[in-house]
């Protein structure tokens, strides 16, 4: 295995141009339990640390570029009023030695459906900077996950960073495990409001062969909410409402039966956590809008 370690981002795509089959490395918190395992033997390893444009954050107006290797540290620390979803997910992941080593870029590498930050990504509705010595390109999140640990990466790309919109509403993630900590994900839900356009985004991890969203409960919910004046009068959500959500939800779930779950509990388990993520979201929701109109 011959270990290719570039000093700047020009020098990382030249590599991954002359060799496609290299496996990028940063965090290594993912690549190096694959190799130690031996269910991955590359012939090249493409080392990205000494890359510093990986390890930086820009927030914007309206959006957060982050780059593929901020850990996800960081982002609890400095990222928590922009990107409410994901800095709750980074808390869930691992230990604090392996926050402090990965990062979002290698989460979407290896597009485990189980990695705990794809739920809060879809929920935002992000974005994945890819780029080659042939140009760059953003891929919508919704198409990034083309299969079972599989993606949307040409032979020669790699992630550069994410850019993913600041919240304009409440955001929550939730997520099922054996333990509190060290545990992949049995499963994971994120959910997202989105005041301004008045619609909600999900994400769904570890109940599908990919990360995925519900889609028709967020079909189902921006018509309750838009219906009911909702966004207007800042009403407490019908339990009705709140169960029906709940169980789309579930029917978007594809699980399986595995050593960490069984595939009847993850569809219930998915179910629970939208209707309580729903409601955190929305009590978050009405009690700013009481702030605003008091202030007023």
């Amino acid at each position: 295995m011959d270990f290719l370690r570039p000093a700047s981002w020009e020098e990382a795509l030249a590599a991954k141009a002359e060799h496609p089959t290299a496996v990028p490395i940063a965090g290594g918190t993912d690549v190096m339990v694959e190799i130690n395992f031996d269910h991955r033997r590359p012939e090249h390893l493409l080392d990205l640390t000494r890359v510093g444009d990986l390890y930086e954050w820009e927030v914007g107006e309206d959006s957060v570029r982050l780059g593929a290797s901020v850990p996800y540290t960081k982002i609890m620390e400095n990222l928590r009023a922009e990107l409410p979803g994901l800095a709750l997910a980074s808390h869930t992941v691992a230990s604090p030695q392996i926050r402090n080593r990965g990062g979002v870029g290698g989460n979407l590498g290896t597009a485990s459906p189980a990695g705990d930050a794809h739920p809060a990504l879809l929920a935002a509705g992000a974005e994945v900077e890819a780029e080659s010595v042939r140009g760059s390109r953003r891929i919508p999140i919704d198409a990034f996950y083309t299969g079972v640990k599989r993606n949307a990466l040409a032979p020669d790309e790699l992630i550069r960073a994410v850019h993913v919109k600041k919240a304009d509403g409440p955001q929550q993630y939730s997520k099922v495990g054996t333990r509190n900590a060290m545990v992949i994900a049995v499963c994971a839900f994120g959910l997202a409001l989105h005041p301004e356009t008045r619609t909600v985004r999900t994400g769904i991890g570890s109940a599908a062969p990919t990360p995925v969203r519900a889609k028709t409960a967020e079909e189902f919910l921006d018509a309750a909410l838009e219906e009911g004046g909702f966004w207007d009068n800042g009403k407490i959500i019908t339990p009705s409402v709140a169960r029906r959500f709940a169980d789309l939800c579930s029917a978007a779930c594809n699980p399986i039966d595995d050593v960490r779950g069984t595939a009847s509990y993850r569809r219930h388990a998915i179910g629970v956590m939208a209707r309580r993520t729903l409601t955190w979201t929305w009590e978050s929701y009405r009690g700013a809008r009481r702030h605003t109109e008091g202030a007023a």
